[in-house]
């Protein structure tokens, strides 16, 4: 299977009339990362396995890939590496391979799907660069990010990179995103670090201890990310009930239904100040993002136009200290039941990378 970079293209029509940071801020523009993976439905795939592996009531048997008939196991037919992907939606956990079936090309692509990969070593960085440049059709990206962190390397190996891209007029201005306070410190180290995207919502408050207070005390611009919680905080528990299989909310702890039926206790409570406030619970869960200061930006997404709509109109709505205080104890009062992700792996949390001093490539 491929590896290929994820892309993201934010949009940064509001870098937020606000200024994003004390460093130098960009131009509206273009904003992209790079991460690799090596398959779209990642979290989906492994959790797929994971939670049949525990409730399976049946065996279902996939030859994969269709490559072996009984007359001809050696010969390598037309694959589809989606039908991986698909069979897995479908129910199908029962994986049959052998080192003889392509050969060994079966069990290569087995190996390989659902596992991820990031990777922020100087190749990649500058790889991940250009084809952003050339996609984009543009010469100079004004904000570029680090996705995710390779825990493999030094954070400093991936910033020298990013740091030559700047030098060299590709990029103006460095990111983070899902780093550790530690992280922060080393990266802006070898070159000022203008955004730091994380998750931050009434449903996820895990960076206010630590990570949001590193950033103001660096002058990071925050750039939060899911602000709608990924639809919770727009439909509460409704949002899970129409998920297509591939939706990758399916296998967030989160959106399980012995953890969401939980969790809508703080959409019903948000919901009930959106009535009298005469709001959306969507705009005001934004707009308790934007009174969290000049220095912060959301960033929800959507592809319907009403929800955009909704979105900027959050802008205009003002929030009293008092309804700040009330949003602030019910997010405090109710225990959101179920991680942001599966595990550690995707967030800050397990972000930590080698010492340089320690560190032999």
């Amino acid at each position: 299977m491929k590896q290929y970079p994820l892309r993201e293209r934010k949009d940064q029509n509001e870098l937020k009339r606000k200024g994003l940071s004390k460093n130098p801020q960009p131009p509206v523009g273009y904003v992209a990362d790079e991460t690799a993976y090596h398959s779209n439905n990642l979290c989906f795939n492994e959790s797929a396995r994971t939670k049949t592996r525990q409730t399976q009531s049946q065996l279902q048997l996939l030859r994969a890939l269709k490559q072996r008939s009984d007359q001809n196991i050696h010969k390598i037919t037309t694959y589809e590496p989606e039908s991986i992907d698909d069979a897995i939606n479908r129910g199908i956990t029962f994986l049959d391979t052998s080192d003889v079936y392509g050969p060994s090309i079966n069990e290569i692509l087995l190996g390989k799907d659902g596992k991820f990969e990031v990777r922020g070593d100087p190749a990649y960085v500058r790889a991940a660069c250009e084809g952003s440049l050339k996609r984009l059709e543009v010469d100079c990206i004004d904000l570029y990010y680090q996705h995710r962190i390779d825990t493999r390397l030094p954070i400093e190996v991936t910033m020298g990179e990013l740091k030559k891209l700047v030098e060299e007029g590709k990029i103006k201005y460095i990111g983070l995103s899902e780093a550790s306070a530690s992280t922060f410190r080393r990266a802006h180290a070898v070159h000022p670090i203008t955004a730091v995207q994380l998750e931050w919502s009434l449903w996820a408050r895990d960076a206010e201890e630590d990570i949001i207070p590193t950033c103001r005390e660096l002058g990071f611009g925050i750039v939060a990310y899911s602000p709608l919680g990924r639809g919770f905080l727009s439909l509460g528990a409704k949002v899970a009930e129409n998920l297509s299989n591939d939706d990758y909310r399916k296998t967030l702890p989160r959106f399980q239904p012995e953890n969401i039926e939980h969790n809508n206790i703080l959409f019903e409570r948000v919901k009930e100040i959106a009535t009298r406030k005469g709001c959306t619970t969507s705009q005001l869960a934004l707009a308790w993002v934007h009174h969290q200061g000049d220095d912060v930006c959301p960033i929800p997404g959507t592809t319907k136009i009403g929800n955009l709509d909704q979105n900027i109109g959050a802008l205009s709505l003002t929030l009293t200290p008092d309804e700040m205080a009330e949003l602030e104890s019910i997010a405090s009062a109710v225990a959101i039941k179920g991680d942001r992700f599966q595990g550690t792996s995707l967030t800050w949390k397990a972000s930590d990378t080698p010492l340089l001093a320690c560190w032999k490539a």
